[in-house]
């Protein structure tokens, strides 16, 4: 398989604090990587990094064999093929649903209005919100909104999807129907790299699961190496108290 994103030597620090300490991994087209650990640990600062929304203190990312961590990188240019997904939707309150998927393609000049305009009823269709296309983002639930979301990187093609938490800020019942999207882009074929609690999703839907705490990868491997045959003492702490 093709290597997508190599990192090697990553770290970042604020000041004298450092987040993350000298990681490296590299991620294949087509993986779905879940990152697990404890809050506080890192694990959204790693996902940040890799689309430069940080930037790094020392250490190189490779996406698509560009170093996008130089100074001569056009990083708008790379973020077009990084999709990310918040927490917290971040979708624009004063346009309606169809027009937040449209903003980008059209703004970037990736497609004319007129193409934005069916690659947005295809993607509303493909998550199931079809009759939301001239609602705004207040009338929709959480759930409704993040799958919202998850069409609004879709409009741009991404090469690679970067999830940040997705349902965290969801009610239970609405974890679902997220979740479900997001097994059917892993089945895809789409490259994933998803900060997650969701633990099943992690060991049902993830090729690999990543476990960061205290600055670095503490481990890695299979869902069945990390959930059944935990190594460190810190990551079989870990999902004692989660599982």
């Amino acid at each position: 398989m093709e290597t997508l994103l190599f990192v090697e030597g990553l770290t970042k620090a604020y000041g004298d604090h450092v987040v993350l300490d000298n990681i490296s991994t590299e991620v294949k087209r087509g993986e779905v990587i879940a990152i697990i650990g404890p809050s506080g640990c890192g694990k959204s600062t790693f996902l940040r990094s890799l689309n430069q929304l940080e930037k790094i203190t020392s250490g190189c990312i490779l996406f698509e064999g560009v170093d996008i961590t130089g100074s001569s990188v056009d990083i708008n240019n790379i973020r077009r093929k990084i999709g990310m997904v918040f927490q917290q939707f971040n979708l624009f309150p004063h346009m309606t649903i169809k027009e937040n998927i449209m903003f980008a393609p059209v703004k970037l000049k990736e497609m004319t209005r007129e193409e934005a305009s069916k690659k947005a009823e295809e993607l509303l269709k493909r998550v199931g919100l079809s009759d939301k296309a001239d609602a705004y983002p207040d009338m929709l639930s959480g759930g409704q909104k993040q799958r919202i979301a998850i069409a609004r990187t879709l409009a741009m093609n991404p090469d690679l999807i970067l999830f940040d938490e997705p349902t965290s800020a969801l009610d239970p019942e609405m974890v679902g129907e997220v979740l479900a999207l997001m097994n059917e882009l892993a089945q895809e074929g789409m490259t994933m790299i998803v900060v997650t609690h969701e633990m099943g999703f992690a060991r049902e839907v993830a090729n690999r699961v990543m476990f960061i705490d205290e600055k670095h990868i503490k481990e890695e491997g299979t869902p069945e190496e990390i959930f059944e045959n935990p190594k460190s003492p810190r990551l079989k702490e870990f999902l004692s108290k989660v599982l």
